[in-house]
């Protein structure tokens, strides 16, 4: 059992653990190496970013970056952050590229104003009349490169959402060769990965999760799930097969509505606090049975459901995720739903984007002290401190 094996199990069983979304699909590498740093900073324990050995370099940067600031901020960072690659099965909604048809977009803009990474370039209308006029001179993949940066497209699917057509947006899967890829993430600085499997294919899905096992042996793997895709049933069945594989290296992320997050409401993490639910109960509870002997002399026998502790070894890890916000955390306590750690993305980053898109960045320490103020609140709030 490695030693940050040991860390990262005793963060979980203290339900102290906060996992910084920079984005699956998101491979913007400069903008995640300042996630990173300011998340570093404000006590995020893990950092999620795409499978992608250059964008796995500039996070390690980041909180290098960190460590040497942290003096200056007067702020002790304690564990380093374990960085964790996402890996998405075809399909699943966290690692598809949008693909805009220039064939049959009709240019009204529409698409432009509600990305929230700028993919669909402003120019977009000009560049549009130009695919047009050479309809057919390219092949597909070549058009979405021209139209949309693939690097900043996170999947959202917030311009085929407010397109007025049905056919002129489409997605397409980040596809990897994860035997390759995935070592050489690991000697970049990764230590952790996340399969995001939310896909019906029981057998393809099972088999890369063997293969991430296989590769990352020594800590933890994490394993994306929502009940939207796969209902209740379907759900239980993936967690029971993981398990077999991962044994006591295993960490459900409990997904809501993916791609929902930014608003700071209960609505956009309810459902990832129901599918928490739906896992507890079947993975993380027993039923506790009391016998009370009535006036009659006749035993009634109550049962209840009470949770094992975090350390029991048949006990799974469940971070929250799902459209999760500052009121994540809040929403599982009321509503009596044990989680072992939050993991937050949109609202993580729109929180601080005002910040670290400041041309003075990395020239202002007071702009870096801004952003880890609002950072290291949203933290907190996470972990109950």
């Amino acid at each position: 059992m490695s030693e940050r094996f040991k860390i990262l199990k005793n963060l979980l069983e203290e339900e102290k653990c906060f996992k910084m979304i920079c984005g699956a699909g998101n491979e913007d590498a400069p903008y995640v190496k300042k996630l990173a740093l300011i998340y570093t900073l404000a006590g995020a324990k893990i950092l999620d970013i795409s499978a992608n050995v250059d964008v796995v370099k500039h996070a390690m940067e980041g909180i290098d970056m960190a460590y040497e600031m942290q003096d200056k901020l007067g702020i002790e960072i304690g564990i380093r952050p374990y960085i964790m690659v996402s890996i998405g099965m075809p399909g699943d909604h966290h690692v598809r590229k949008s693909y805009i048809d220039p064939t049959t977009c009709i240019g009204c803009n529409m698409c432009i104003p509600v990305c929230p990474t700028e993919a669909i370039p402003k120019n977009f209308t000009d560049e549009l009349d130009l695919f047009q006029t050479l309809e057919g001179s390219f092949e597909i993949e070549d058009q979405s490169k021209e139209i949309v940066i693939k690097d900043l497209c996170i999947g959202c699917g917030k311009c085929s959402n407010i397109c007025p057509k049905d056919d002129i947006i489409s997605y397409r899967h980040n596809a990897r060769e994860l035997r390759e890829l995935l070592p050489k993430c690991i000697e970049a600085g990764a230590e952790t990965f996340e399969l995001h499997a939310a896909v019906g294919d029981q057998k393809i899905t099972m088999e890369e999760w063997e293969l991430i096992n296989e590769i990352n042996s020594d800590n933890y793997n994490s394993m994306c799930l929502d009940r939207l895709h796969l209902g209740n049933f379907k759900l239980e069945h993936r967690i029971e097969e993981a398990k077999k594989i991962s044994k006591d290296k295993l960490i459900i992320q409990a997904d809501g509505y993916p791609m929902s997050g930014g608003e700071n409401d209960f609505n956009s993490t309810l459902q990832a606090v129901a599918c928490a639910d739906v896992i507890n109960k079947k993975f993380n509870m027993r039923v506790n049975k009391k016998e009370q002997k009535e006036g009659s002399g006749k035993a009634k026998v109550t049962s209840k459901r009470i949770y094992r502790p975090s350390s029991h070894r048949h006990s799974i890890p469940i971070v929250l995720s799902g459209g999760t916000n500052g009121l994540s955390k809040k929403l599982s306590d009321q509503a009596g739903v044990r989680c072992n750690g939050v993991a937050i993305g949109t609202y993580a980053r729109d929180i601080i984007e005002d910040f670290v898109s400041d041309d003075n960045f990395y020239t202002d320490i007071n702009i870096i002290k801004k952003a880890f103020n609002k950072a290291n609140q949203l933290v907190k709030i996470n972990i109950n401190e």
